[in-house]
């Protein structure tokens, strides 16, 4: 606000005649400006006093309103009145005063002169701004604004335009030799003083706003109270530099992330616009929709995105408009700067001020750009966490339809790269109208410069627009592949499977790479555009003279264009991409939902507690109806057990009940919570204790009586940190009983009202099932009073049962009590015939006897004698899997002798065992804690510290050593090439000064300029080209070497790592191989070569330079080596922080149905948004410190700018102007490539982890050798089926204790062995060893004479046939998953279903053999799939066969069937099978039961049975001895 200036002085302007204020700006306008070009300039005193003092005025005027609306809009809170705000309102009214002091002076001299009108505006004007301002600072304290950014600007426009006056006032006081008008020349001079307060004041930050977050959260970020300027250059970062020099980062540094970009409120956001796209249809409606369905309005996605997210984004554009425009500023005060050097008369201040002005505009523009950034990098941050919290609920909800549609690893996709791209995409958005616009006005200024040749070059940039859309779906088919192999290892590894499969996967690499390919040579292509121009320009015309002005402010105008010409392709082929990401996360979302009214939960007195009336269901809309003509009618506190053949409908019965189900007509209703016990249990990656509590909070006394009840008691003796114990993905430390009964205690522990248990029992053995029984689910259970739906196979529990539920192919055949069914002699008592009918007597002996009402306690301890027994042993495979600490195993024994007496006295155990076991366990479990032993999934690592240059040399070395170097050769010769034809061309533009020299010398000129030119073009094509074979050799080995190693790597190691890390490695880090790190050393080297060219140039033409050079190279180390600890700690956090989302994410999708079924949605949703948010919180200071490095790194170049045109202003005698072209031109390019190279080694350092990790995983120890040459076994081995054991032990892991132990038995072909024992006693350790999963620790197996540990893995398992206990099926056709390697005939396939019971089910599906399987076989039973297991079982036919619990899912009748097929087909061979039902082995010749892991009893069930040992014992349990 410039102060006003003494009427005298008006005079001499001429301004005293006129009293129209706006005459006098106009007159302001034309005459004044600057006093012509003398060595003293001025400006006028009207120019002054109008133009300069309003300036501000009219900037705070303009803005206040929008900036007010701003601020009711939103209100932080309140401050309270500090100091600060108190001086500043002074000092505002203070200002007020003194402006309107001057009016006051004005109107009391107007009694004795004229006084010019403008001294009455102007102080009037600026007055009123000043109460403006002041209201302003204290409206900003309501509204809780710490620093304002409106004021600061307003206060620095009124310094800088105050300045001019300043000094104009002492020079006329000077050459005057006094002052006139002491009044306004010590009002303004207080004036300036104030402003100049103000400015430094407004520099400070207020106090937080009471009651905000800030005070609240233990680690802020400092951005939300930092001020102005430290926002605008990002000093707030400053401190986390610093500590992430000092020492590496770790996740407790971080800043927690600011309220607005956390998930609780994005995904909301998104959701709630998704929402309002949806157009809400009435049930009327929907008829005549359904017939014009194609033409409904599709919910656009794109839409919902634009409405959450479009407003904020939109105030970075702005500000990337306004950087365009300053752009363009730089070249024209390049031409005046180098029009000064070519003058001889202009002063020296005229360069001076072109070169700050120079300088400022460079700053602006840097300040200006990096705002853009951050608004852009946010709002990419938001749409990453928004989408990928919108596709994590969506997938909890979605239609089983809809789950066939998209596969685990395709949503995972979704998640990763999808949510990713769209990240990506904000960033270069703007650039869609940026680069147009910056094209567009640099060939308008490149047009005025040197005319249509310009043309040309255009022309080249449009042919060379490349685009890459496909290589998506490859790498979505090969990341999904993987997921199943890696799911299925242990079934590929049994099958000895793994090289078709690894095919496979290649043939998808294959494709991947040959787009990655096309790409490469495309885009090296693209680099010819600035060379075809120039050359067109020169040889066009004879006219066509190269003067320096021309040469060099086109140049400067040609690494303008430059960045946009390179941008849009790749902004146009992201924006493919994203368009492809958008199509698929929409097409995602708008997936059919699960229906909530299927069921009708809402309370109502009824004495039924679940009701099915008409039921008819199906899994798909489409297709014809599972489950029809259900009518069901459970009564409140009932057992229900529902019976069955495989595949009848009794597991889809539960869906429906939940459901999960389309149905298609009929009504459900269910009375109360439910609690869902699936028939393979889902167990999450937490404790065991979390796994039961499932979010229900934790008490003592219940949780106990829980334990106890599901058999679960011993197990936690065994576990090394008991309950604490950390269970692997898919609970893969636990065996298949111990999950069941996890899976079941977390029921328990629900304390629902109807229970619905979808065959628990199958995976436990015979006493355990009892066990279960009778304390949970039985008459006498825990669970009664409740309402129970139990789906079994156990013929045995029948009769205790209320009701039975029989289901024939989807229908009710029968229901009833267990009399009257026997009574009614239909279909159940068929199905009860076949089978043991001791077992039923047994039963109906043990009824009469309790009828007879003989004393309870007898029973009692007949069951009892056993219970002791069965804690024993009750061992779980958590021996085999895990160090068993002493602690524990002391405890164990203790525990034993304690049992031990409790046997004397069987009522007092009995009572015991009905309440709840009164030993103090709580105790015990402290002492537990402590003796925690290994966590067995590790954390996973991060590297800390620079990277090691071993890793640069890996990758060198896989890019081929010498290739590297050729490289690094062609990027220096092409930047030599660069500065050749830069110096020519000043040469060239010195001619200019001589036109008889110029118009002879052209055709040599033009000549090795173009000679020069082309061959930079041959060396930048020759480089890129180089560089492109290098990248796709590296990804290729990288490639293959990992999956290699995958392929070889031992069974345990994918035991105890998470999948989710494992497809990390394929994905993310694989992609980052393929695409980010090419481009980034592509880069690096680019913009090394440039800097360090830019540095020689300027050096060559302004010598003096190199003394500025030392000081800012200092600087720029510094914050370089800042920067790239602070950031490379930061991705590692970040990429770290990224594989428990998806873990996290994979798992959840597998229990969808429990987490409905428990109605834990919120809760799984919850977690979801902590983990994105603990990984954007590692992201966020990432992008930030970009910022902070690139504002500190451009105001070292901005300073190059500086100084070079400031020494070539002080150098202009010596200099012809070609030479301040050149520096200046060069200087002017510098600012972004030291900023890209920074930049660039950090991502080279932080993308080449991608390689660390790679490599990491690709050199994990291999098992032994597929196939050994030497020791090849022959053709038709083995002929007989000899199997010995010689003093066998095996652990399961190195440190960890034996499993088996010293086992020695012999086993003649032919023979049928039964392995028994308890959970854990070993038996499935035995099997893994025949296949050598597990290698042995001491002793060895012989198959027929040979020593199985002599031979190739391949040549061993792939004469070994093996049914798991659980089945694996890959998606793909049923042939492929029955034949992968395509050696049989259609007849042999055939064949195999016939014998197998499945040729009915396939022969009716329209695809026979070519029936696809979906992930995982979802689409087929558990039945099923245990079926086609046995059908690849018979197509191998080999000697020697191993069942492992084989026939646990699957009914009574078709267990019968497999049995006698075996029987029949394998008549001849080797059988060892583990067994949970004895009565259907009890013909084998030998039975093996061990203990402990060693051989307890070994001989034939006859002689077993006399001995009255163990196998005695679970003979009688099963109703066999």
């Amino acid at each position: 606000m410039t102060k006003l200036l003494y009427p005298e002085e008006v005079d001499k302007c001429k301004c005293a005649d006129f009293r129209d204020s706006t005459e006098i700006v106009n007159l302001n306008w034309s005459i004044c400006g600057l006093y012509g070009l003398s060595d003293v300039p001025d400006l006028t005193e009207c120019f002054q006093l109008s133009v300069l003092s309003w300036t501000p005025c009219i900037y705070l005027w303009l803005i206040s309103p929008l900036y007010l609306f701003y601020l009711k809009r939103n209100n932080k809170g309140y401050i309270m009145m500090s100091l600060l705000n108190r001086v500043k309102t002074v000092f505002g009214f203070i200002l007020w005063i003194v402006c309107w002091t001057d009016l006051f002076a004005s109107f009391y001299e107007m009694k004795e002169k004229d006084i010019p009108l403008i001294y009455f505006i102007t102080p009037l004007i600026v007055g009123m701004t000043m109460l403006l301002a002041t209201f302003i600072i204290q409206f900003e304290r309501l509204r809780g604004v710490q620093s304002s950014g409106v004021l600061f600007i307003f206060w620095t426009l009124s310094v800088l335009c105050a300045i001019v006056p300043f000094r104009s006032k002492i020079i006329h006081a000077s050459t005057k030799g006094e002052i006139k008008d002491t009044l306004r020349f010590t009002t303004f001079y207080m004036y300036f003083g104030l402003t100049l307060a103000e400015l430094i004041l407004s520099c400070f930050n207020e106090k937080p706003p009471l009651f905000s977050s800030v005070v609240t959260d233990p680690n802020p970020c400092p951005e939300s109270t930092a001020g102005f300027l430290s926002r605008l250059t990002f000093w707030w970062f400053t401190s986390l530099a610093i500590k992430g020099y000092k020492n590496p980062l770790e996740t407790k540094d971080l800043w927690s992330l600011n309220k607005q970009d956390c998930s609780d409120t994005v995904v909301p956001e998104l959701l709630r616009e998704w929402e309002a796209n949806h157009v809400e249809v009435s049930p009327e409606e929907v008829e005549v929709l359904l017939s014009d369905r194609k033409k409904s309005h599709q919910p656009s996605f794109l839409r919902a995105l634009l409405r959450a997210f479009g407003p904020y984004f939109l105030i970075g554009s702005a500000f990337k408009l306004l950087q365009d425009l300053i752009t363009f500023i730089n070249p024209q005060l390049l031409r005046m700067l180098i029009e000064f050097t070519k003058e001889e008369r202009v002063p020296s201040w005229w360069g001076f001020s072109l070169a700050f002005l120079m300088f400022c505009c460079a700053l602006l523009q840097t300040l200006i750009l990096h705002q853009h950034f951050q608004y852009c990098f946010v709002t990419g941050m938001r749409l990453r966490s928004a989408i990928i919290g919108a596709i994590y609920r969506k997938s909890l909800v979605i239609t089983n339809e809809a789950k066939r549609s998209s596969t685990v690893g395709e949503v995972v996709n979704l998640m990763s790269v999808d949510a990713q791209r769209f990240m990506d995409l904000t960033t270069f958005l703007n650039m869609l109208w940026s680069s147009p616009l910056q094209i567009i006005l640099a060939l308008f200024f490149l047009w005025q410069t040197l005319g249509p040749s310009v043309l040309a070059g255009v022309a080249v940039m449009i042919l060379l627009i490349p685009l890459n859309v496909e290589q998506m779906q490859y790498k979505d088919a090969r990341i999904k592949l993987m997921n199943e192999i890696l799911n299925g290892m242990k079934v590929l590894k049994l099958y000895a499977w793994e090289v078709s499969f690894k095919e496979k996967v290649l043939q998808i690499r294959q494709k991947e790479l040959n787009v990655l390919r096309k790409t490469a040579y495309l885009s090296a292509l693209s680099t010819m555009v600035a060379l075809t121009t120039f050359a067109v320009y020169v040889t066009v015309d004879k006219e066509n003279v190269l003067d320096a002005e021309k040469a060099f402010v086109s140049l400067s105008l040609f690494n303008i264009l430059r960045f946009p010409l390179n941008m849009l392709p790749q902004v146009i082929s992201s924006l493919a991409q994203a368009s492809v990401s958008l199509r698929r996360v929409q097409e995602f979302l708008s997936h059919d939902e699960l229906n909530p009214d299927n069921v009708d939960r809402k309370p109502a007195p009824s004495d039924y507690a679940v009701t099915v009336v008409n039921g008819k269901f199906s899994w798909l809309k489409k297709d014809s109806p599972t489950l029809q003509n259900i009518n069901v009618l459970v009564p409140q506190g009932s057992l229900l057990a529902v019976v069955g053949h495989v595949g009848c409908g009794k597991s889809s019965l539960v869906s429906a009940l939940l459901g999960e189900m389309e149905k298609l007509e009929g009504h459900i209703s269910i009375r109360g919570s439910v609690a869902y016990v699936p028939q393979q249990a889902w167990i999450q990656n937490a404790t065991l204790r979390d796994n039961i509590l499932f979010g229900k909070p934790y008490v003592e006394q219940k949780y106990r009586c829980v334990l106890e009840a599901c058999a679960l008691t011993p197990d936690l003796e065994v576990l090394p940190g008991g309950d604490q114990t950390e269970i692997g993905e898919k609970g893969i430390n636990l065996s298949g009983g111990q999950r069941q009964r996890v899976s079941l205690a977390r029921a328990l522990y629900s304390e629902a009202d109807v229970y619905l248990l979808d065959d628990p029992l199958s995976a436990v053995d015979a006493h355990v099932a009892k066990h279960i029984f009778d304390n949970v689910i039985g008459p006498e259970g825990a669970l009664r009073g409740k309402t129970r739906i139990l789906v079994t196979h156990g013929i045995s529990f029948l009769p205790q049962v209320d009701n039975i539920m029989v289901l024939v192919d989807g229908m009710v055949s029968e229901m009833g009590s267990y009399q009257d069914l026997l009574k009614q002699n239909g279909a159940f008592a068929d199905f009860l015939r076949n089978y043991s009918l001791e077992d039923i007597i047994e039963d109906a002996e043990a009824m009469k006897i309790i009828s007879r009402g003989a004393s309870l306690d007898k029973v009692l301890m007949d069951e009892e004698e056993l219970f002791p027994d069965d804690a024993l042993s009750n061992h779980t495979d958590m021996v085999d899997n895990e160090p068993a600490v002493n602690e524990a195993r002391r405890q164990f024994m203790r525990q034993m002798s304690v049992m031990s007496n409790d046997v004397e006295n069987p009522k007092t155990k009995s009572i015991r065992r009905r309440r709840c076991s009164e030993r103090r366990h709580g105790d015990q479990q402290q002492e537990k804690k402590e003796a925690k032993g290994e966590k067995l999934i590790q954390a996973e690592t991060t590297e800390t510290g620079r990277v090691k240059f071993k890793v640069y040399w890996e990758y060198a070395k896989v890019v081929g050593p010498l290739l590297s170097i050729f490289i690094c050769f062609l990027y220096a010769s092409q930047s030599a090439a660069a500065i050749g034809a830069n110096i020519w061309l000043s040469q060239w533009t010195n001619d200019a000064r001589n036109n008889t020299i110029a118009h002879e010398k052209v055709h040599m000129r033009v000549g090795v300029y173009a000679a020069l030119g082309i061959t930079q073009g041959f060396l930048v094509m020759s480089s890129t080209f180089t560089l492109a074979l290098g990248k796709i050799q590296a990804a290729c080995k990288l490639h293959q070497s990992l999956l290699d190693n995958k392929f070889h790597t031992p069974q345990a190691f994918f035991d105890t790592t998470p999948i989710g890390r494992i497809i990390n490695r394929f994905s993310k880090d694989i992609y980052v191989i393929d695409e980010a790190l090419p481009y980034t050393v592509l880069m690096f080297l680019g913009t090394f070569f440039a800097s360090l060219s830019t540095m020689i140039v300027i050096i060559f033409s302004t010598p003096i330079f190199a003394v500025v050079i030392v000081p800012l190279a200092l600087i720029y180390f510094f914050v370089q080596r800042f920067y790239v600890a602070t950031s490379r700690q930061l991705k590692r956090l970040e990429s770290v922080s990224r594989s428990p989302i998806y873990s996290h994410f994979s798992e959840s999708i597998t229990g969808t149905s429990v987490i409905r079924a428990y109605g834990r949605n919120s809760a799984f949703v919850l977690m979801s948004d902590m983990k994105v948010d603990e990984n954007q919180k590692s992201y966020y200071p990432g992008i930030v410190s970009n910022r902070w490095l690139g504002v500190r790194i451009e105001f070292i170049g901005n300073c190059i700018v500086l100084f070079a045109a400031l020494f070539a202003v002080i150098g202009k005698e010596s200099l012809n102007p070609s030479l301040v072209g050149l520096s200046v031109s060069y200087a002017l390019q510098v600012t972004m490539s030291l900023n890209w190279m920074v930049r660039m080694t950090s991502d080279l350092e932080s993308n080449i982890v991608a390689v660390e990790r790679v490599k990491e995983y690709s050199e994990t120890p291999p098992e032994a050798p597929w196939e050994v040459e030497d020791k090849k076994p022959p053709g038709d081995w083995p002929s007989e089926g000899n199997v010995e054991f010689v003093d066998y032990s095996v652990r399961y892991r190195a440190g960890l204790d034996l499993v088996l132990r010293n086992i020695s038995l012999k086993v003649k072909g032919g023979e049928k062995i039964g392995i028994v024992g308890r959970t854990g006693a070993g038996k499935s350790s035995m099997t893994l060893c025949l296949f050598r999963l597990l290698e042995a620790a001491g002793g060895e197996i012989t198959i027929d004479g040979v020593k199985i540990k002599e031979i190739g893995l391949h040549d061993l398992r792939s004469k070994l046939t093996i049914i798991p206990q659980e089945p694996v099926l890959f998606s793909g056709s049923l042939r492929m998953n029955l034949d992968p390697f395509e050696k049989y005939s259609d007849d042999d396939l055939w064949n195999a279903l016939t014998l197998s019971h499945l040729h009915k089910f396939v022969s009716n599906q329209p695809a026979k053999l070519d029936l696809e399987c979906s992930e995982g076989g979802e689409n087929l039973s558990v039945g099923q799939r245990q079926l086609v297991c046995l059908a690849r079982a018979l197509l191998r036919k080999t000697r020697i066969l191993i069942l492992d619990e084989a026939t646990a899912a699957i009914d009574l009748e078709t267990d019968d069937l497999i049995q006698s097929t075996i029987r029949t087909q394998f008549e001849d061979c080797t059988i060892f099978t583990i067994a949970h039902r004895l009565n259907t082995i009890m013909d084998y010749t030998r039975f093996l039961v061990l203990d402990k892991g060693q051989v307890a009893e070994f001989d034939t069930p006859v002689n077993l049975i006399t001995q009255k040992g163990i196998f005695y014992g679970m003979a009688k349990d099963a109703g066999l001895a």
